[in-house]
C-alpha cells in the first residue's frame, strides 16, 4: 500500500499501461479507504479500458467513472456524464486514467482548475522506455510537456512501468533504471514507483524502493 492524495491522475503515452495501472491502484486504495472511484477519462483510444474491469469493481464496491459508450461498438468521444463528480464530491478518493498523449490529456482540461484549487492531488506520469516513440529521456519529456499543456496541469511524479508484455523479464526491468533516474534528474521529479507485473515482483524488490506489484488486466472474451 502506498499513501495516496485525495485525486490521483494517471497520464502517459499510449501504449505506456497506465490503465493497468489505474486499476490496480483502485484496488490497492479501496484497501485504505471506504468511498473510491476509478475514472476513465481517455475518449481516445477504448480498447485498453477500465471498464473491462467492472465485475471487479462491483465486488470491491469501487464506483466506475466512464463513457457510456466504454466497451460498445459505437466508437465516438464521450465524457462520462458523471465526471464532475471527481471534483464536487470531496468524500470521494479517485484514481483517474487520463487520456493518452495530448489529445487525450484534454478532457481533464474541464476539471482542472477545481482539482488545482483543492490542492490534494498528484499528477503521475506513466513511461515505458520500450515504447517506439518514447524509447529514450528527450522524447518522454517532450510527450510530458505536450500533455501538462493539453490538460494545464503539472506532472508531479513519475511512474517506471517499463515492460515488454508478459514476456517481460527481471532483467528488461534493470535496464530501464538509469534512464528512469536521468528523466527524474532532468525533470526535477521524483520516481514515485516502479510498477511490474506480480509474477516478477519478488525478483525485483530488494533492487529498488517503491516497487508496485501489478496483476494485469483481463480483456473480456
Amino acid at each position: 500500500m502506498r499513501d495516496y492524495k485525495r485525486i490521483t491522475l494517471l497520464c502517459g503515452h499510449y501504449g505506456s499501461g497506465k490503465t493497468n495501472i489505474a486499476v490496480n491502484m483502485a484496488f490497492d486504495l479501496k484497501n485504505q479507504k471506504e468511498n473510491v472511484a476509478i475514472a476513465d477519462l481517455d475518449i481516445v483510444n477504448p480498447y485498453f479500458r477500465t471498464k473491462d474491469s467492472i465485475e471487479d469493481f462491483k465486488e470491491k464496491n469501487i464506483r466506475l467513472i466512464c463513457s457510456e459508450y466504454a466497451n460498445t461498438n459505437v466508437d465516438i468521444p464521450a465524457l462520462p456524464q458523471d465526471m464532475y463528480a471527481i471534483t464536487d464530491d470531496k468524500n470521494l478518493n479517485v484514481i483517474i486514467d487520463v487520456g493518452g498523449d495530448d489529445r487525450g490529456a484534454l478532457a481533464l482540461g474541464r476539471l482542472s482548475e477545481k482539482i488545482k484549487k483543492e490542492n490534494d492531488y498528484e499528477m503521475l506520469m506513466v513511461v515505458n522506455f520500450y515504447r517506439p516513440l518514447t524509447q529514450d529521456v528527450d522524447s518522454m519529456i517532450e510527450v510530458m510537456r505536450e500533455i501538462e499543456i493539453a490538460c494545464n496541469i503539472k506532472i508531479t511524479g513519475l511512474i517506471n512501468n517499463s515492460n515488454l508484455g508478459e514476456s517481460t523479464t527481471p532483467e528488461d526491468i534493470l535496464r530501464t533504471f538509469e534512464m528512469a533516474k536521468e528523466l527524474s534528474k532532468k525533470t526535477s521529479l521524483p520516481i514515485v514507483m516502479t510498477s511490474v507485473e506480480e509474477k516478477i515482483y519478488k525478483s525485483l524488490e530488494k533492487e529498488t524502493e517503491n516497487l508496485f506489484s501489478l496483476r494485469l488486466q483481463k480483456k473480456p472474451i
